[in-house]
């Protein structure tokens, strides 16, 4: 394979591959093998693997999924990005909503991609993630873009920072009520009000926009 002017010359793009089930790890390989100047030199199938892969070969790219067994690929981005700043994060899923593209990006992705990307169009993300080059997908993009436009979230009261604080922790409408004393009726109330603050849709979203936007 030549090289692609990514990196030293004549060097290889040297990516790892991170998702937990073989039959895409083996599709995507099929779909970069044909590109010159990128090289796969190895596989993991769980965050912790690709942890301690990557530390290992040393790659200039990662492509990592999300939802996998045994470390999940935010917490995996993170400890890449801690331990291997020279390494590039594109992540590839199959999932796009604010709450797995926020999480991703602020871990140090340097892209998000979806698995519908055609062959040319990963090559090209691999090649432009080497270069240093932030990679979106363009439906990702575009709800990066809407976030970005929406109005700041309205204040929320100390009450509704108490209920979506127990949300984070994974506490249902019930124990929420148990917790602070009220009825599962009020907690609903609670939710509902902040979704609408926050401009959100469900709890996870809630919980990641107060994040961001520092109100947790």
């Amino acid at each position: 394979m030549g090289a692609n002017g990514a990196g030293a010359a004549g060097a290889e793009i040297r990516v790892l591959l991170v998702d937990d089930h073989p039959v895409v790890r083996a599709g995507i390989r099929a779909m970069l093998d044909p590109y010159p100047g990128i090289s796969v030199v190895g596989e993991a199938s769980s965050g912790t693997a690709a942890v301690r892969l990557a530390q290992a070969l040393l790659p200039q790219v990662v492509l990592m999924d999300l939802r996998m067994p045994d470390g999940d690929g935010v917490t995996a981005t993170a400890r890449i990005r801690a331990a291997l700043p020279a390494t590039k994060v594109l992540v590839l899923t199959t999932y796009e909503a604010d709450g797995d593209i926020l999480p991703a990006v602020g871990a140090g992705a340097a892209g998000y991609l979806l698995k519908d990307t055609t062959p040319a169009d990963l090559a090209q993300a691999v090649r432009a993630a080497a270069r240093g080059e932030t990679v979106l997908s363009p439906s990702v993009a575009a709800r990066l873009f809407d976030r970005m436009r929406a109005p700041e979230p309205g204040p929320l009261s100390g009450r509704e920072v108490q209920v979506l604080r127990l949300v984070s922790r994974g506490n249902t409408n019930a124990e929420i009520g148990r917790e602070l004393h009220i009825g599962e009726a009020t907690v609903k109330t609670y939710l509902v009000r902040i979704f609408q603050k926050l401009g959100v849709s469900d709890r996870t979203e809630a919980v990641m926009a107060a994040v961001t936007a520092g109100l947790l």
